[in-house]
């Protein structure tokens, strides 16, 4: 694997200067239940395969909500680390963890990913980074630092935004929507919502069955993920060869990915799962 990354310049582990992601997942683990982490635990699966964490270490970087805490644990992880960088989200992971995954033990901790060292918190069979690192300010190092703490062998799953047209006024819009009033956030959400709106309309699709139906991404919830994309900064995005590159470059194999062919992004960019094994 690649050099030990340099040192991270302190305005990339500061809150203040990302959006309020935390606040968002709080509200969102009140309608956590069993249907949600059963939609989370069938992601994982998708992603790892059966019996892809039975016995194994795993560490949840940006936790958020612990939802996808409480998934490794339904698989059989028999060590689990979460941490975030908002302490909003380390309560919340904490106290959905005790609801719903109190037989296992877990460890959850106030953390950056550009803190994360193996020397430190050791090495992990399965690093998992969903919709994380191209909020960091730092995606690349981000990313990199994430991999360092794979054990030999193990496997980094990950999701990044999809490189699209729109990505430039993405990263404006987002900019523009942490900053504003809570007013103005909803303001533009309905903005957001009534233009989605209209495309289902205009193309024979069902709106209100897409929202009632949303859970089964990944057990999410539409307005709590309309906020988290529209607030979304610092902001970021990559395509999947640059991905390849990338891992290849720092000691990693190809497992399985899945990505998108969007390219125009009109309502957002998505983001691209991946897999790779350590290989060095």
């Amino acid at each position: 694997m690649s050099a030990k990354p340099q040192a991270t310049p302190p305005a990339l582990k500061d809150l203040s200067s990302h959006f309020a992601f935390g606040q968002n997942w709080a509200s969102y683990s009140t309608i956590i239940d069993e249907a949600r982490v059963a939609e989370a635990t069938r992601g994982l699966v998708r992603l790892l395969g059966e019996g892809g964490l039975a016995g194994k270490s795993f560490l949840d970087i940006g936790c958020g909500s612990g939802l996808h805490a409480v998934a490794a644990a339904r698989l059989g992880a028999t060590r689990i680390v979460a941490v975030d960088l908002d302490p909003i989200a380390v309560e919340t992971t904490r106290a959905v963890l005790a609801q719903h995954a109190p037989q296992i033990p877990t460890e959850v901790r106030q953390l950056s990913v550009f803190e994360l060292a193996p020397e430190t918190s050791g090495s992990f069979d399965v690093v998992y980074s969903w919709g994380v690192l191209h909020h960091t300010g730092a995606m690349h190092e981000a990313l990199q630092r994430a991999a360092r703490m794979v054990a030999p062998g193990g496997q980094v799953a990950f999701a990044l935004y999809h490189r699209t047209r729109m990505c430039g006024f993405w990263r404006r819009e987002k900019r523009w929507y942490a900053a504003a009033s809570p007013r103005a956030q909803r303001a533009a959400r309905a903005v957001y919502t009534a233009l989605m709106r209209l495309r289902f309309g205009l193309t024979g699709g069902d709106f209100r069955a897409y929202v009632a139906n949303y859970q089964s991404q990944r057990g999410m919830e539409f307005g709590h993920d309309v906020h988290d994309w529209m607030g979304g900064y610092p902001y970021e995005s990559i395509s999947a060869p640059e991905v390849e590159a990338f891992m290849l470059r720092i000691g990693f194999a190809h497992v399985r990915s899945f990505t998108s062919p969007l390219t125009i992004g009109l309502f957002g960019s998505g983001c691209d799962e991946y897999v790779y094994r350590r290989t060095d």
